[in-house]
């Protein structure tokens, strides 16, 4: 390493002097670059805090803006008999519940086995679900009339699995809506099955074939044999709902009261008990001071960057600053304006909601307290986005930030459709004739809405009419698992007119089909049932305001670049033609959410504001960069003049030194006289 002394011969601080010129010459521009950078980061936080502010705002609208607040309910039990939950759709009102018996499923007992790996014996046993006629007094089974919405299975049972254990796992695997278990009751180990699903008409009939060594029979529960015990009757629960009785296969009772669903734990005792069904005006009341608080923030942050304090002369970082003025203006016009249409409620005062000190918002609690007592409905559509429209067969679905609100006329030229496929007339007279379901016209394949389905077997027997022969169709095709899990399903009926089976899908629209894909041989002529595709369903067509809009199923969308972009409404039947003036309207919410999505997305006023802030911090660390590069190169300069500088000083003091030397040493008088 180089060592490096300069000034050593002229005795000149070569290095201090250097470092202060350099320090001089740095200093203004050093300077300038802090002050600018300092302002940048401030201004950059300053959005940063304002982009917070509107975000937070945002999210306080999500309340707002969904119709579920509105429509919240709350339900209160007088009984812990039964509890309940209630949807939008609930009217509100008191009821008086009694619950005088509760739902059952089936449950059957085998006899008593010495363990868990007796034998049991080989064969099929094969379940049925139905309603049940059996005395268990008497030991009598009456009979059995089978439930046609569920599908009978079907288990083999042979030597991997011919024990109880074994039995009772393959039950179980099969998930055949039959549920098993052992039970050891002190005197031995019983298997016990019981239904999945409660009501009378889930009952189980239990039928066993016996195809290797005996046993298997014991389980067996029909009109045949009752080698098993029953345990529990299936039952249906019973209630009155003010004073009108109601029965129900579950526990959960849906649809006896609109959109409410009733959970029976216990009986009443005799005694009616009240159920009360009202609006949720806690939940509006949340969504609405939570805007409020919100906003108020949102004015707080704002106040603080645009202040002046007279007496400090102290500025807010974004004083008269355009982008935060212009910001703040639409905000506020946003929320003074009325929604316009036909809507009683028209502007936050209608609800008790004005402006107080600094701009912030303030509630009146009693105003809006009248609101929900009076005029609960029309709070939605003073912050939702909403339409209506005279016809009751036509809903309003959805909208977009491109739908503009306007009255719009709606006419339908064509509804919806399902897909059908018509059997042929070859049934026979039920009147006087049965049908008969054998291996040569059991099983079929469907494709149905574009899925295909596993292979279908129908349940082979003697059907006395075309209604029980549709509904054994309609159950096996939907439990196929496969559409199920598609989501697809059809309903069957029978068409005693044309003598024939009819089957639709129950999707409507254009993605609607219906296809048999394999039928026996005996099908086509016995149910009138062959290969072959149906007639597609239909999209609903029409137009909304004037434009035709698209069709998808039953929803009609508006046409893209129209005034109605984004519209959808749902016709669900009807005539054809003029079907009315749909109002649409968006609230204030809706309003402000889509301003402050402007101001919060990508390339956005306030993106771009920041980013060029950035973008000017960025250079301004290049513009240090160039600085220090500069510098690197004054200093350079500097201390190489310096020291050529100290070069020639030294020399002159050399000099100096030996022209002293000399005149000391001359002759005569001019010498100094020392003594």
């Amino acid at each position: 390493m180089a060592i490096t002394a300069s000034g050593l011969g002229s005795g000149l601080d070569i290095d201090g002097l250097v470092s202060q010129l350099v320090v001089a010459e740095r200093a203004p521009v050093d300077n300038r670059l802090v002050r600018k950078e300092a302002q940048l980061q401030a201004e950059l936080s300053a959005f940063g805090s304002l982009k917070s502010a509107l975000s937070t705002l945002q999210s306080s609208l999500s309340g707002l803006l969904s119709l579920k607040t509105f429509q919240s309910r709350t339900v209160t039990s007088g009984s812990e008999a039964f509890s309940a939950t209630a949807g939008g759709n609930a009217v509100t009102g008191s009821y008086a519940i009694e619950v005088t018996q509760l739902a059952k499923a089936h449950s059957l007992a085998s006899g008593v086995y010495s363990s868990t790996s007796a034998l049991l014996g080989e064969g099929q046993i094969t379940f049925r679900f139905g309603a049940t006629d059996y005395d268990s007094d008497t030991d009598t089974y009456n009979g059995f009339a089978v439930n046609s919405a569920k599908a009978q299975a079907t288990i083999t049972i042979d030597s991997t699995n011919n024990t109880l254990e074994g039995v009772r796992r393959a039950i179980n695997d099969a998930n055949l809506g039959v549920n098993a278990a052992i039970i050891n009751d002190g005197t031995g180990y019983r298997l016990l099955l019981s239904s999945a699903d409660t009501g009378a008409e889930n009952s189980l009939e239990v039928s066993v074939v016996e195809s290797g060594p005996a046993g298997l029979g014991q389980l067996a529960f029909n009109i045949n044999a009752t080698s098993m015990m029953q345990t529990v009757a299936a039952q249906d629960a019973q209630l009155t709902i003010n004073g009108l009785a109601v029965a129900s296969a579950s526990n959960t009772v849906s649809g006896a009261i609109e959109d409410v669903d009733l959970t029976l734990s216990a009986l009443t005792s005799g005694t009616p008990a009240s159920l009360t069904v009202a609006r949720d005006r806690a939940a509006i009341k949340t969504a609405i001071k939570g805007f409020i608080n919100a906003y108020n923030g949102f004015v707080e942050t704002n106040n603080g960057l645009s202040s002046f304090n007279a007496e400090t002369l102290k500025a807010g970082i974004l004083l008269g600053d355009f982008t935060l003025n212009s910001i703040t203006n639409r905000v506020k016009q946003v929320l003074g304006t009325a929604i316009g249409g036909s809507h009683a409620l028209q502007r936050l005062a209608d609800i008790g909601i004005t402006t107080g000190d600094g701009g912030k918002l303030k509630l009146n609690d009693a105003a809006l307290d009248d609101i929900l007592d009076s005029d609960f409905d029309a709070l939605a559509g003073l912050f939702t986005a909403n339409a209506s429209i005279g016809d009751s067969r036509i809903s309003y679905v959805s909208s977009t930030a491109k739908t503009q609100p306007g009255s719009y006329a709606v006419e339908i030229t064509q509804l919806a459709t399902q897909a059908v496929f018509l059997g042929s007339g070859v049934l026979p007279d039920f009147a006087t004739t049965s049908l008969t379901v054998n291996g040569d016209n059991d099983t079929l394949a469907v494709k149905i809405d574009g899925h295909a389905s596993g292979q279908i077997t129908l349940a082979a027997g003697t059907y006395t009419s075309g209604a029980a022969l549709a509904a054994e169709i309609e159950a096996r095709i939907n439990a196929d698992n496969a559409l199920r899990d598609a989501g697809a399903s059809v309903s069957v009926t029978y068409d005693q007119v044309n003598n024939r089976l009819v089957i639709n899908s129950a999707s409507f629209g254009s993605e609607s089909r219906i296809e048999i894909t394999q039928v026996d041989a005996n099908t086509a002529a016995s149910l009138g049932l062959s290969t072959g595709a149906g007639a597609n369903g239909l999209d609903v067509a029409g137009s909304i305001g004037g434009i035709t809009a698209t069709g998808i199923g039953k929803t009609l969308t508006g046409a893209v670049g129209s005034v109605t972009e984004g519209l959808v409404i749902n016709v669900d039947g009807g005539a054809l033609g003029a079907r009315g003036n749909l109002v649409y309207n968006r609230g204030v919410a809706e309003r402000l959410n889509e301003l402050l999505g402007q101001y919060l997305g990508a390339e956005s006023m306030l993106d771009l504001r920041t980013t060029s802030l950035s973008d000017q911090i960025e250079e301004l660390g290049e513009q240090r960069d160039r600085l220090n590069s500069r510098m690197e190169s004054f200093e350079a300069r500097t201390r190489a003049r310096f020291i050529a500088l100290d070069g020639l000083l030294t020399q002159l003091l050399q000099t100096s030194d030996y022209l002293a030397q000399q005149l000391a040493n001359l002759p005569g008088p001019a010498r100094p006289n020392n003594s």
